[in-house]
């Protein structure tokens, strides 16, 4: 099976209001901003960008349709669906409104540091249910362990399971994923910041948390690494250092919603444990905006 999952991915916020509860009329914003200018290639709802944890099943299902709705087939979308309760999980996901999406991104386990046959199979028993194609995700400072390459190959093989999302910042580990897997399976970046090494070894998209503000910026970054052309990569990814640094001082998404607040593209609430930007975050995050 071809992977998708190539070239710019938006990790989409989940704006609330005052009172917390979903803000559409800022996501249609967030979606318009988003469509405008051909740079972006899909879009994650419901990630931990999303706020996932917090959002209800009947939530769920509205942010589903309603980004469907919006998006109208002009981009390919995915979902975050992750769990510690392999067999929850896949039931939920079975009750799920999966229509117009092409894939689902699931984290790792979380807390319970799953052995590497633990791992192995509860993405085995998530593929083999899913309605659509799995992309891993590896992302050991939040889950607490991580998926090792030998475990990545071994689901490479499944046919439902198309890829990697990698957060690790181990650039050793990517280049033995891209060295033990196939052309068909693709390794996309976790972090803002790793991507452009990452593409020097194989990496073929992203999964961006900026880029909710700035998917221009991304999306030409990622095409000099199509290029070769490392240096201008390299210039991009730098004039992001400030900005990027300030996203996660008090937890993701505190950081990008204060920016998209500093943009009127939606505001910074967001739902607990998570609050929102203290007054000096806010500040430094205006003063560093690109």
């Amino acid at each position: 099976m071809k992977a998708d999952f190539r070239g710019l991915g938006v990790a989409l916020v989940t704006p609330f209001d005052k009172n917390l509860d979903i803000d559409f009329a800022a996501l249609e914003r967030i979606l318009d901003h988003l469509h405008h200018g051909n740079s972006v290639d899909y879009l994650v709802a419901m990630g931990s960008t999303g706020e996932a944890p917090t959002l209800s099943f009947d939530e769920k299902q509205e942010l589903l349709r309603f980004i469907r709705a919006h998006n109208n087939g002009r981009l390919k979308l995915m979902v975050g669906h992750g769990g510690n309760n392999t067999v929850a999980l896949i039931e939920t996901m079975l009750q799920m409104d999966l229509t117009g999406y092409h894939g689902i991104l699931s984290a790792s386990p979380a807390y319970i540091r799953p052995s590497q046959e633990g791992i192995y199979r509860h993405y085995t028993a998530l593929a083999e249910a899913a309605p659509i194609p799995i992309m891993l995700y590896n992302v050991p400072s939040r889950t607490g362990s991580n998926i090792d390459p030998a475990t990545v190959a071994r689901l490479a093989e499944n046919d439902n399971i198309i890829g990697i999302k990698d957060a690790s910042a181990d650039l050793v580990q990517a280049m033995e994923i891209t060295n033990r897997t196939d052309d068909d399976f693709t390794l996309v970046s976790g972090d803002d910041m790793f991507n452009v090494p990452l593409f020097s070894v194989g990496c073929e998209g992203l999964i961006s948390v900026l880029g909710n503000a700035y998917p221009s910026l991304y999306k030409q970054q990622i095409n000099a690494c199509n290029v070769g052309d490392y240096t201008e990569a390299a210039r991009l990814a730098k004039s992001t250092l400030r900005i990027n640094s300030l996203m996660y001082r008090e937890g993701n998404p505190v950081g990008i919603k204060q920016l998209m607040a500093h943009l009127d593209l939606c505001e910074p609430y967001v739902r607990l444990p998570l609050a929102p930007a203290s007054k000096e975050l806010a500040a430094d995050i205006k003063s560093a905006m690109l």
